[in-house]
């Protein structure tokens, strides 16, 4: 199963899947990520997943049945196929590197990226095994293909093992997660399982049941625009209305100085000019008090900014994006517990863990399908030193399997 695996991973990362944000006009925001989807169709056949199918949207679902005599949930397994826009994922040279042995790595495309261990500590649990990056020149793409090779390589896996008992499963691999769209045209409803698991966590052993609470800011500005010759007591400069918020912003919490279950508050968008200019700043926290006292700031430093620029207009729109997953998925706890004691069957430590981000299993969760993340074995996930252990995914491979006995047994 490792040779086939390997051979599936290192195909579906050659296949360029990059998302694209802020595309209102179509689903999913590039015709390229159906390629992938397209082909995952195909395997899904190949395996005997008769019903496999590509919806308008992009979808793509599959039955794997259950071959147990008694009554079982349906349980559904889920990854998405798109890679981040934040670096390409075109022309991928994925590259073993045997055994490792706690050398940094130097990646032969562009010798400046080097995964150095003394900035990875999660290296020091995979000593001796296999580790897969790219050629330093793009990202690996591990984030989500090892998820979609892992759960292809467990329905193999069952089907050459007749003796492994499991309930009906249910397959599905999604566009646009990356530019938070995943979920937008997924019907809960005709994928018909009782709960979900996300394949697209990190760390070797890590279940994830909590996200953020989030939501984005946008600060629409308009000034007033003067030829700058001309402009006293007449120019009011968006731009500098923009930079006051950004400065304001400073004395909050930000990404690069928070951790575990600290939030923020993250400028991470500015376009226009002197006459109109847009800021977006996300909100992100893991309790819903901090989120209402982030709201609460980010008015204040519009209403005070607005103040300073009275010819001016300082307009100010949150829009809520996701929630903590936790809050639904603490309504049925089994669902994070087998998941749990699957790892355990593994023979690894399990580690429940919160993501410092989103999944769509947040969303999914909402919409009454209760599905938390299961890790992969990747790390440094939209960057060019990503990477990811093969011993590591197959222990992945090993846990779904352990899942999906373990819901046929209770």
């Amino acid at each position: 199963m490792r040779e086939k695996m390997l051979e599936r991973f290192f195909r579906y990362v050659k296949i360029d899947t990059q998302s694209q944000e802020n595309i209102e006009d179509r689903y999913p925001s590039t015709e390229k990520q159906k390629d992938l989807l397209n082909l995952l169709v195909v395997e899904l056949k190949e395996l005997g997943l008769k019903d496999a199918e590509m919806d308008k949207y992009g979808y793509v679902t599959a039955t794997f049945p259950g071959n147990v005599d008694h009554k079982t949930p349906t349980i559904g397994f889920i990854a998405h196929v798109d890679t981040s826009p934040d670096v390409s994922g075109k022309n991928v040279k994925p590259i073993i590197h045997k055994n490792y042995n706690r050398t940094d790595l130097v990646l032969p495309g562009d010798k400046s990226q080097v995964i150095k261990f003394a900035e990875n500590p999660d290296l020091k649990d995979h000593i001796g095994d296999d580790i897969i990056t790219s050629d330093g020149t793009t990202l690996l793409g591990a984030d989500n293909k090892a998820g979609i090779a892992e759960i292809i390589t467990m329905i193999e896996y069952l089907k050459a093992h007749p003796e492994i008992k499991h309930g009906p499963l249910r397959i599905g691999f999604t566009p646009d997660e990356e530019v938070g769209c995943g979920t937008k045209y997924f019907d809960v409803k005709k994928f018909n399982a009782d709960f979900a698991y996300t394949v697209d966590g990190e760390k070797l052993g890590e279940i994830e049941d909590e996200t953020f609470n989030a939501a984005v800011g946008i600060f629409n500005i308009t000034g007033v625009s003067v030829h700058p010759g001309y402009a006293k007591n007449k120019l009011v400069n968006g731009i500098r209305i923009a930079s006051e918020v950004v400065t304001l912003l400073n004395a909050e919490p930000s990404p690069e100085s928070t951790e575990k279950r600290e939030g923020y508050l993250h400028p991470y968008s500015i376009e226009g000019g002197t006459e109109n200019a847009t800021l977006k700043v996300l909100l992100r926290d893991f309790d819903k008090d901090g989120m209402e006292s982030k709201k609460v700031k980010l008015n204040q430093i519009r209403d005070k900014v607005a103040a300073k620029f009275p010819k001016g207009k300082v307009e100010l729109e949150i829009k809520e994006q996701y929630e903590n997953m936790k809050v639904k998925l603490d309504e049925n706890k089994k669902v994070v517990e087998y998941a749990l004691e699957a790892v355990k069957r593994s023979g690894i430590t399990p580690n429940l863990q919160l993501i410092r981000g989103g999944t769509d299993g947040a969303r999914l969760s909402f919409m009454g399908l209760l599905t938390p993340n299961i890790f992969t074995a990747g790390h440094n996930f939209h960057s060019k030193l990503e990477w990811i252990s093969i011993q590591g995914m197959e222990k992945a491979v090993e846990t779904l399997v352990n899942l999906v006995q373990l819901w046929a047994e209770k």
